[in-house]
């Protein structure tokens, strides 16, 4: 596996928060990842989020995204606040295959798109079988 999240409490913070309507742990970083050839892309949805509160950590085989969602301040009335605020975070484990040290991010329309190049050690190579009466025979993995 290449890709793992580890939240398990997060469908039960989620189920939580729409039957009881509780935002004490904004738990809210919906996330796509796929892999486009040599390369795996990873967005995660932060509208209202500023670039400058996004914090991205590698430790490891560990990334940690944290961000943060300020409330407005003023001298207003509330009608409806369905979205959450606060800080929040997401980590995933990302496979032995993958090359940390070359992650690109942008952060573009609400949007954070990480890309991680798979690691020049994982990717397919030949390998050269010799015999002692023929001539080398070549073997693709």
């Amino acid at each position: 596996m290449l890709l793992r999240t580890t939240d398990p409490f997060r469908d039960f913070d989620r189920l939580t928060q729409q039957l009881l309507g509780t935002t004490n742990r904004p738990a809210v970083m919906p996330m796509d990842a796929w892999r486009e050839g040599d390369r795996f892309v990873i967005e995660f949805d932060l509208p209202g989020v500023s670039p400058e509160s996004i914090d991205l950590d590698v430790e490891r085989n560990v990334l940690t995204v944290r961000a943060e969602r300020v409330a407005r301040n003023g001298d207003w009335q509330v009608l409806a606040s369905e979205r959450t605020r606060g800080a929040f975070s997401r980590q995933l484990v990302l496979g032995d295959n993958l090359d940390l040290e070359r992650i690109e991010a942008s952060y573009d329309a609400g949007v954070l798109r990480l890309v991680v190049p798979v690691a020049e050690k994982a990717k397919p190579r030949r390998i050269e079988v010799s015999s002692g009466h023929r001539d080398p025979v070549a073997i693709e993995s």
